[in-house]
C-alpha cells in the first residue's frame, strides 16, 4: 500500500502540470491565428482555445512564453482595448510599436476594438490546419 498511495499523488501532480502544459500550447498556438492588423482580448483568447473564463490562464502563458517562439502576444490586450502594461514601461512602447508595425492604431494606450478586434468566422475556427500537422 505504502509504494502505490505514494505514486498516486506523483501521478496526478504530474497530470495537472500536463494539462497546464497543454492549455498553455493551446493559448499560443489560438494567439498565433490572430492575422495582422488585428487584436484580441484574454478573455476571447480563452474562449477560443476551449477554457471558458481562463483569461488569466491567458497572462500565465504569455508571462512564460519561450523566448524562442513565433507567438504575436503584443495582438493580445485587455477587454477594453487598452494594453495591460504600464504606460511608462518598455514593454508597453514594445507593444506599441509592434501593434503599428501591425497598422493597429494605439491611441492614449488604447486600441479601438470595434474596429480592429479579431471576429474568426465559424469555417475559420473549425477547419483551419492545425500547426500540430506540421510537426510530422
Amino acid at each position: 500500500m505504502g509504494a502505490a498511495s505514494a505514486a498516486t499523488p506523483n501521478r496526478a501532480r504530474r497530470k495537472t502540470v500536463l494539462d497546464r502544459i497543454a492549455r498553455m500550447h493551446r493559448i499560443w498556438d489560438t494567439i498565433r491565428d490572430i492575422p495582422k492588423g488585428c487584436v484580441a482580448s484574454y478573455g476571447q483568447i480563452a474562449e477560443i482555445a476551449g477554457i471558458p473564463r481562463g483569461a488569466r490562464q491567458v497572462g500565465f502563458a504569455l508571462r512564460h512564453l519561450p523566448d524562442n517562439q513565433d507567438v504575436p502576444w503584443h495582438r493580445v490586450i485587455q477587454a477594453s482595448g487598452k494594453i495591460a502594461f504600464d504606460k511608462d514601461s518598455p514593454q508597453f512602447e514594445e507593444q506599441t510599436k509592434r501593434l503599428a508595425m501591425d497598422d493597429v492604431a494605439v491611441m492614449v494606450g488604447r486600441i479601438d476594438m470595434q474596429k480592429y478586434r479579431w471576429q474568426p468566422d465559424l469555417d475559420e475556427l473549425l477547419w483551419k490546419p492545425s500547426s500540430a500537422w506540421d510537426e510530422e
